[in-house]
């Protein structure tokens, strides 16, 4: 079992930057990781994964802002998130997807216009 404790959500005005991190318990290398966020009265969606061997994938609303990285060796995952708008406010989380799926908390993210 893996768990998972994302940090360094907050507030931001909209055109900052934010850097989320994202630290497992236990090896990550064979997971596909993951940053998904949910908004209020919205369901949860993907923003950005990053397959075992490092290839990155965005959704469309997040292309050439956010960058997704992995250190297999700290067992981290790290959400770069620039030129940040009000409507990427939500609890961002952390996923690690195997066999079996394993989830973060979350962190909160607001970005104020």
């Amino acid at each position: 079992q893996v768990q998972l404790v994302e940090s360094g959500g907050g507030l931001v005005q909209a055109g900052g930057s934010l850097r989320l991190s994202c630290a497992a318990s236990g090896s990550i290398y064979r997971f596909t990781m993951g940053w998904f966020r949910q908004a209020p009265g919205k369901q949860r969606e993907y923003a950005a994964i990053i397959t075992p061997g490092g290839s990155p994938n965005y959704a469309d609303s997040v292309k050439g802002r956010f960058t997704i990285s992995r250190d297999n060796k700290k067992n981290t995952v790290n959400l770069e998130m620039n030129s940040l708008k009000p409507e990427d406010t939500a609890v961002y989380y952390c996923k690690a997807e195997g066999a079996v799926a394993y989830w973060g908390q979350g962190t909160q993210v607001t970005v104020s216009s």
